[in-house]
């Protein structure tokens, strides 16, 4: 088990650094866009984002993260590695919390109303629809995309810490 840790640590640095660029993404350009256009195109800019991110080079990022990283902590704890074992739990639980948990929690079933909304024709009233689903969803999101940027560092100083193999 022990010469699967660095191989470990790095796969879990991948997928939630993966993960983190996907949401801060949408904080530092996707969704400043959208706030630009116009509403009826936002609101089917998103709706057609929404649906095509359930796919498979996504899922291992989203979904394999936490497991990745609670497969490196076990091998940590198991190695007696536990200055690196802790910050990797840290990464673990701001992943699997409020990176996973939070969007399935929030970010999903916004997303998921938004998907039934018929966009209207009409401007004013697609503006009343985006501006009360994109401040809400991008606070949230902006939660997530801190919670894994934390989990990315963590995840560093965690290898920083690791003993050297020997």
């Amino acid at each position: 088990m022990i010469r699967f840790i660095k191989p470990l640590a790095l796969l879990s640095l991948l997928l939630a650094a993966a993960l983190f660029g996907f949401f801060y993404a949408w904080v530092c350009s996707t969704m400043w866009g959208l706030d630009a256009a116009d509403p009826r195109v936002a609101i089917e800019a998103m709706q057609a984002m929404n649906a095509s991110v359930r796919n498979a080079v996504f899922a291992p990022a989203f979904f394999g993260t936490s497991i990745a990283l609670l497969v490196t902590t076990m091998v940590l704890f198991k190695d007696d590695q536990h200055p690196s074992a802790y910050w990797f739990t840290a990464a673990t639980l701001l992943v699997a919390l409020l990176g996973v948990a939070l969007t399935m929690a929030v970010n999903v079933p916004m997303n998921e109303a938004l998907a039934l909304v018929a966009v209207p024709e009409d401007i004013d009233a697609a503006q009343a629809i985006w501006d009360d689903y994109s401040p809400k969803w991008q606070l949230w999101n902006q939660v997530r995309t801190v919670a894994t940027g934390v989990a990315v560092l963590c995840i560093g100083i965690g290898m920083l810490n690791l003993r050297p193999l020997g």
